[in-house]
């Protein structure tokens, strides 16, 4: 029993992936804020047809008290919602909408429910048959709207079909069973829509994340790519925090031609993906490192890490050793430079243009002294 009531749950509430969970709950929220506002609206135009069509012996405060706090409500919510709420900038703000529209609409569907129920259970025979009808468009309505929404469309359907159902179908007459019964599988049908569009959004944001991943990443080596090494430095730059360094070193391997003529490609690709892994191991959390094409690499230090002072030389070391590829033990050199920011530029270009300077020097003066090392600008010393 339990076995089988987790199993239901679990696939009307299945997780979403933590890569992607983010982007979902923005995306989500953006969505609900689109559909809500127009549901607010409507909910709130039919509030003088709910007055009107209240049971004459329900008591005053379901004809008149329960709809007036409905359109109330409604009007509010909606004039909330056409603020411009920045979800697209903000996950916290995004979510916090979620769970106060889920909230929200479970509070609304308990006085729709409670409206419909007492107005049913006071009316005339002749006019039983309209309540339901009245609160099975509002709620399916409600449902689809919040479809993006899966916890608060399932609670809202729920709540205000439910009851009704319940009382067509206990009690006794068969135009009742058959309206109950009619009602509650139009419900399941949309639930099956709800969980469905939950399911097509996650697909289709793991593909876009898949897609953007081959995008930004190098297909050989697995590292990201000149694009999204490019957009990370340009993220660095715009935090604006000038009293906050970055650094980023650009890497050009020395002697790799030879080895890959010698040997041929496949063993000049499998030492790129060697030294790939060494140099992300040697910067592990400390440094973002990248491919940005042929034998040429780059690493990315943030501000505040204890990598930035010797990022260079502690590249470097880390392809001292020899690398043993298809049974051969071979050696490869590099040659680095160094930007850091701000004080050798404020723009990509800027850095690059000095990292890159900096790094042809280091390729001079290897070729007059025979070995590698790595040059920075004047203004930077090496640890």
């Amino acid at each position: 029993m339990w076995t089988l009531l987790s199993r239901f749950i679990g696939r009307l509430f299945p997780p979403v992936p933590a890569e992607i969970h983010d982007e979902f709950t923005t995306l989500t929220a953006t969505q609900m804020q689109r559909q809500a506002r127009l549901l607010n609206l409507a909910l709130a135009i039919t509030v003088p047809t709910a007055i009107h069509a209240s049971s004459a012996n329900a008591p005053p405060f379901v004809q008149y008290g329960l709809p007036a706090i409905m359109g109330i409500a409604c009007l509010l919510g909606a004039a909330s919602l056409f603020r411009d709420l920045q979800l697209q900038t903000s996950v916290r703000r995004a979510a916090a909408l979620i769970r106060q529209s889920t909230w929200f609409s479970s509070i609304m569907a308990v006085v729709c429910s409670s409206w419909c129920v007492i107005s049913w259970l006071t009316a005339s025979d002749a006019d039983k048959v309209y309540y339901p009808l009245i609160l099975s468009m509002g709620s399916l309505a409600t449902g689809y709207c919040l479809a993006s929404a899966r916890r608060a469309a399932i609670l809202n359907l729920a709540i205000g079909i439910l009851p009704i159902s319940a009382l067509l179908l206990l009690s006794g007459h068969r135009m009742d069973l058959a309206a109950g019964t009619s009602l509650l599988v139009a419900t399941m049908f949309l639930l099956r829509m709800v969980v469905q569009q939950h399911a097509q959004l996650v697909d289709l944001l793991e593909l876009k994340r898949k897609m953007r991943d081959l995008a930004n990443t190098d297909p050989l080596t697995g590292l990201i790519n000149r694009r999204a090494f490019a957009e990370r430095v340009e993220r660095e730059i715009g935090k604006g925090d000038h009293n906050r360094s970055f650094a980023f070193a650009l890497l050009d391997l020395d002697g790799f031609k030879p080895i890959n003529d010698r040997f041929g490609h496949a063993a000049g690709d499998a030492l790129l993906k060697s030294i790939a892994e060494r140099l992300r191991d040697a910067c592990g959390e400390n440094g973002t490192v990248a491919r940005l094409g042929g034998d040429e690499f780059a690493i990315l230090v943030p501000g505040g890490s204890a990598l930035q002072q010797g990022v260079a030389d502690h590249a470097l070391m880390a392809l001292v050793a020899p690398h043993r590829i298809a049974g051969r033990s071979v050696q490869v050199g590099a040659s680095a430079g160094v930007a850091v920011y701000p004080i050798d530029g404020t723009t990509m270009r800027a850095l690059y243009e000095t990292a890159d300077q900096s790094l042809y020097a280091a390729k001079a003066a290897q070729k007059a002294d025979r070995a590698p090392q790595a040059l920075f600008p004047p203004r930077v010393k090496a640890a």
